[in-house]
């Protein structure tokens, strides 16, 4: 590899543009979720001291001094005003994703041009799986600028979004009533019924917003999108890959049309499609929130010993999304993580043995352009790992080589045939135990049934 391209570019808080959004008033001060890539915490914003005062949500001024804190007023007026949900992550995200800068539409001759590279990957993948990338029709593909790839993701993800929602939602009613005879207590429970909802409603927003900044197709995370659905290629994340690396532009297409094609065939098949759905859907709706947390938190903060070092111990702990959203892994979710980190890997394993396999002989840059795109994958951001801990997924290098030890161990012993039987039937889709040791899982489903 010829050296390192950019530092990559971007606006220095990713919520700039937003204060023209209906409900959002008030995170125009949100300078403290800054850019959220950087930060102590993991998977955490940068911090939030950007956020006004508590005595923007009603009552909250008069309780000793509580107004004058610099970190939630604005905030809070915010989550009083506005309704969470799909639209309201929308809207962020579209804002974040372009960075408040209107985009210019994908001109109609690249999606042509696109178009015509997706027929040529359509075809070498078909021959090289076996399998259909759009099984019954044609592969459509939609040629999008960074909000329009916002906006689909958004939609496509609503399903596990609304688990998320409704997960965290769900659990915190009952601490409502487990506060009588104590007013502040109360509250603070109220502060975080409302809080979690809607910092989800943000965050989702904010972290699809990242991720359309530099995704180039629609599996920058591999979470099944609805059938039927044309592939997704974000043109502007292309191109400028292209150039930040110094590499063949359509070189860079054609690769990430195949990639975005074998995809498609994987999540083709019914029983893998169900069954990793099945997971992310059974993990979002597991989360269990602590809003104690968060009342423990406010309701330790002492007014009258306002200083620096509490004020950086109350913004540090706020700087993280976990403390907003009060939501913590469950122990369902750790019992669940095992497998969905196998099927991933799984997974992820074939995608990146068949594009070995096809883009040698298609593309001539294919080694160089292949280790910059897989560097690419992993170089990310906080915000990123934010993102893929509320899904369930760990996309690691680490993860990554596990997936491409277990489809060269399977090819080594069964051929690209043997490894096609991930495919065949959904007894045949891997353990954990089996992705580190391919000959268990070959002579597994060698078994009579």
């Amino acid at each position: 590899m010829s050296g390192d391209p950019p530092t990559e570019g971007g606006p220095d808080d990713p919520f700039e543009g937003l204060e023209g959004i209906e409900g959002l008033e008030g995170l125009e001060g949100l300078e403290g979720l800054g850019d959220l890539g950087e930060t102590d915490e993991p998977g955490g914003f940068g911090g939030l001291g950007g956020l006004g005062g508590l005595g923007g949500l009603g009552g909250l001024g008069d309780i000793g001094g509580l107004g004058d804190i610099p970190l939630l007023g604005d905030l809070m007026r915010t989550l009083q005003s506005a309704a969470p949900g799909a639209n309201q992550a929308r809207e962020v995200g579209r804002a974040i994703a372009c960075g408040g800068v209107s985009e210019p539409n994908i001109d109609p001759t690249q999606r042509i041009t696109i178009e015509q590279l997706v027929r040529l990957a359509e075809l070498r993948v078909a021959d090289a799986t076996g399998l259909q990338p759009a099984p019954g029709a044609a592969l459509r593909v939609e040629v999008v600028n960074r909000a329009g790839w916002s906006d689909r993701t958004v939609s496509d993800y609503e399903a596990l979004f609304g688990a998320l929602n409704m997960s965290i939602s769900a659990s915190l009613e009952p601490d409502l009533d487990d506060t009588p005879g104590d007013p502040m207590a109360a509250m603070l429970a109220g502060i975080s019924k409302m809080i979690g909802p809607t910092m989800l409603a943000l965050t989702t927003g904010a972290m699809v917003g990242r991720l359309a900044q530099h995704a180039l197709g629609g599996y920058v995370l591999p979470v099944p999108r609805p059938a039927g659905k044309p592939m997704l290629i974000a043109l502007p994340n292309v191109d400028e890959f292209s150039r930040e690396w110094s590499l063949d532009a359509d070189d860079v297409r054609l690769w990430v049309c195949v990639h975005e094609a074998v995809y498609c065939a994987v999540f083709g098949v019914d029983h893998v499609r169900d069954a990793l759905s099945d997971l992310l859907l059974r993990h979002a709706s597991a989360f269990e929130t602590n809003p104690r947390r968060i009342e423990d938190l406010l309701g330790d903060f002492d007014p009258g010993a306002v200083g620096p070092e509490s004020f950086a111990r109350l913004q540090s702990e706020l700087g993280s999304p976990d403390a907003l959203l009060g939501a913590v892994r469950s122990s369902a979710q750790e019992a669940l993580l095992p497998q969905m980190t196998a099927l991933v890997a799984a997974i992820t394993g074939y995608v990146d043995f068949t594009m070995d396999r096809i883009g040698a002989d298609l593309i001539g840059s294919y080694d160089r352009l292949s280790e910059a795109l897989r560097r690419h994958r992993v170089e990310a951001s906080a915000s990123d790992r934010f993102v893929e801990r509320l899904l369930g997924l760990e996309l690691d290098q680490t993860q990554y080589e596990r997936g491409a030890a277990f489809a060269s161990g399977v090819a080594e012993r069964a051929g690209a045939d043997g490894l096609r039987r991930l495919f065949t039937h959904p007894d045949n889709l891997p353990t954990p135990a089996e992705v580190d040791a391919a000959g268990l899982w070959l002579a597994r489903i060698d078994l009579p049934r």
